[in-house]
Order: C-alpha cells, then structure tokens, then sequence
C-alpha cells in the first residue's frame, strides 16, 4: 500500500458509514417523534385537570361562602359568582369588621382564587385566562351548557379527543 493511500484511509468516513449514520439518524428521529407528541398530550391533559379541579373548588367555595353567609346574595340568585374573574377579586364578608390591632374599621375581604387558570388547550395565549374557558350557567342544561348570569362550571373549549377517547370539552 502507498502512503497516500493509507492516509485518505485514516481521515474522514466513507460514504456508506455517513449513510448508515444518517439511516439510523433518521429511524431514532421517526420513533421519538410520535412518542414526544403523546408525551406532550399527556402533560396538556395534566394541566387541563389540575385547571378544572382548581376552577371547580373555586366555584364551590364560592357557594359555600355565600350559604354560610359571609358574602351576600341577592333574592332570586344562585349563590354562585357572577363571573370567573369574581373569584380573583376581593370580596367583602358580610356583616364583619376587621377589629384587629390598628382597626381603621374597614370590611374583611376574601380571596377565592389567587390566579385563574387558563384552558392550556386554547390556541392563543393572548385572550385573558378567563375568556378561555366555556362557561355553564346553573339554569343551563348539563347536555347543551349555556352561559348566563353566573358560573356553575366550566369545561374546555377545545374540540380534540383526549388520550382516553373522550373530548376534553366533556372533562
């Protein structure tokens, strides 16, 4: 063998091992792509739960503070907010009084919801958290939901099947 030879030998790939490296390349790619997006699914899925769990026991404080009394209702009403963003605003407690230290006699407040989540199935991460959600009034039926003046629960606006094969706007 001449030195030139042996030399091309030593430096660099032939064409068939960068064809093989690319075939494999490309199979590992074609595997795990599939696999990242169920995996992604799984994770949106997660958060939409945790979202509706969150939004719903919100709704249901609510309720149970407007029964027990401590924010008021009117004649005629459900008990149940008015809106999503009602459950981020301070509220006033009927009839009670901050008397603590350094009073200045000003109404106690409560927070339901610290933040509002938002639907993470909604297209556009512009639109306020609660403009993402589709809203169900009491007076609504539960198989045709409706908004109307309060909030009894909400559910994605979202048109996909879950990993489960039901659509998330059932959840």
């Amino acid at each position: 063998m001449s030195a030139c030879t042996r030399r091309s030998r030593l430096h660099g790939f032939t064409f068939v091992e960068l064809v093989i490296t690319l075939a494999l390349v490309g199979l590992v790619a074609t595997v795990s792509l599939p696999l990242y997006e169920v995996t992604s699914t799984r994770y949106k899925e997660a958060e939409l739960r945790h979202a509706l769990r969150t939004i719903r026991d919100g709704l249901d404080a609510y309720k149970a503070a407007v029964d027990a009394g401590s924010l008021t209702k009117k004649a005629g009403d459900s008990g149940y907010p008015p809106s999503l963003e009602s459950l981020t605003e301070p509220l006033d407690v009927a009839g009670k009084r901050d008397s603590g230290f350094a009073s200045t006699d000003t109404p106690q407040r409560i927070v339901i919801l610290r933040q509002l989540p938002r639907d993470p199935f909604f297209p556009t991460h512009d639109v306020p958290a609660a403009q993402t959600w589709q809203l169900r009034s009491y007076g609504s039926k539960s198989d045709d939901p409706q908004p109307g003046v309060d909030v009894f629960d909400v559910s994605s606006t979202s048109v996909r099947i879950g990993l489960d094969g039901t659509p998330y706007s059932t959840w």
